[in-house]
């Protein structure tokens, strides 16, 4: 079946959407049309607004509409422990168990030769510097335990052993292959709690 055009567009757009397929992009697209002018108008400005006013954070990259970030400029969290993580959803999904007083370092994605995202590519740089700073006392590496998360906690670790440093893992309560957002607060509590140190 033939689209007309706008709505052919429409569910074209939404199939961008990660994990969006043409049945859910459909879905969606109707579900948009379904609802009043004013509604669909008043969505459009939030996503404009969004993408306008939300930047990453200078400190830790985290996504934020102030900067330093909510996180970054709170005097009353732990700046002597970072948590490491590949991206702001991560850290989110943190922040609900709130079990986690410390600051965080949100990475941007991990290492992937494969998909051509190597060193240069996420905010490893960054997080030496902040290592290097002399108020850290223990990094804890938050990334899910994919081949790519392996993979970067390693080469972080590696490069994190000169400071002395403690250097931690989140406990494996977390299944492997699964992501961190998709995690229920009590398993990634429990995560937290019993993380180890790198030897």
């Amino acid at each position: 079946m033939e689209y007309t055009k706008p709505l052919a567009r429409l569910i074209e757009f939404f199939q961008k959407f990660p994990g969006i397929g043409p049945k859910s992009a459909q879905r969606m697209a109707f579900h948009l049309l379904k609802m009043p002018l004013g509604e669909v108008q008043r969505f459009a400005e939030i996503l404009v607004e969004a993408k306008q006013n939300i930047h990453y954070c200078s400190v830790c990259f985290n996504m934020s509409a102030s900067n330093p970030c909510e996180i970054c400029s709170d005097t009353r969290r732990d700046n002597s422990t970072i948590c490491v993580v590949a991206e702001t959803k991560d850290l989110i999904a943190i922040e609900k168990t709130r079990e986690y007083k410390g600051l965080y370092h949100v990475l941007q994605g991990t290492l992937s030769p494969l998909d051509g995202i190597g060193v240069e590519d996420i905010r490893i740089k960054e997080l030496l510097t902040r290592a290097a700073d002399g108020n850290v006392k223990e990094i804890i590496l938050a990334l899910s335990p994919s081949v790519e998360g392996e993979a970067t906690s390693m080469y972080i670790t590696k490069l994190l052993k000169p400071f002395n440093i403690n250097i931690s893992r989140i406990a494996f309560g977390i299944p492997v292959g699964s992501d961190l957002e998709f995690a229920d607060e009590i398993t990634l509590a429990k995560a937290i709690e019993g993380r180890r140190l790198i030897d």
